[in-house]
């Protein structure tokens, strides 16, 4: 993720100096917003990506040395299906609805939006633990209260 770091934040350092040269000879408030914004937000990418290699170390992609086979495995966790995207949809058009049609449409669609988004990023917050029950529609429920997950489910290895 080093590459896509670098890649980011030269987009961000591009569009922080095009913003300062736009504000200075145009003089015009809504394109320096803009680019500043277009700046911020290539910045906040490179951060994240800059974390992300700081936590995980080095991929393949980033070694010169590295082969293609190098990549095989599987990449991460991929939720297989959730509702709350559904939910964040809902509550993105409530509340663009309501900005047409009152503001108690707005503060619903805000409330759906915010429960679709906290749902969404809190979905599988303890997967990595251990000691946590899984749950969710993959989890078999036997008999005496005993739980197993496709992983650890009959027929898997231990």
């Amino acid at each position: 993720m080093k590459t896509e770091a670098r890649l980011f934040t030269g987009v961000a350092v591009f569009f922080a100096l095009s913003a300062a040269g736009y504000g200075w000879w145009a003089a015009e408030p809504a394109g320096t917003a803009a680019l500043a914004v277009t700046g911020l937000m290539a910045a906040l990418v490179a951060c994240f990506l800059r974390v992300q290699h700081r936590r995980r170390g080095p991929r393949a992609q980033d070694r010169s040395d590295a082969e293609v086979v190098d990549t095989a495995g599987p990449l991460d966790f991929f939720s297989p299906h959730s509702p709350w995207p559904v939910v964040v949809a809902l509550g993105a058009v409530l509340l663009a609805l309501g900005v047409v049609f009152g503001l108690w449409l707005a503060l619903t669609g805000f409330g759906v939006l915010g429960c679709g988004i906290l749902g969404l990023v809190f979905q599988h917050a303890g997967r990595d633990d251990p000691n946590s029950a899984p749950t969710g529609p993959d989890v078999v429920v036997r008999a005496a209260g005993q739980r197993s997950s496709p992983r650890s489910g009959p027929g898997s290895p231990s």
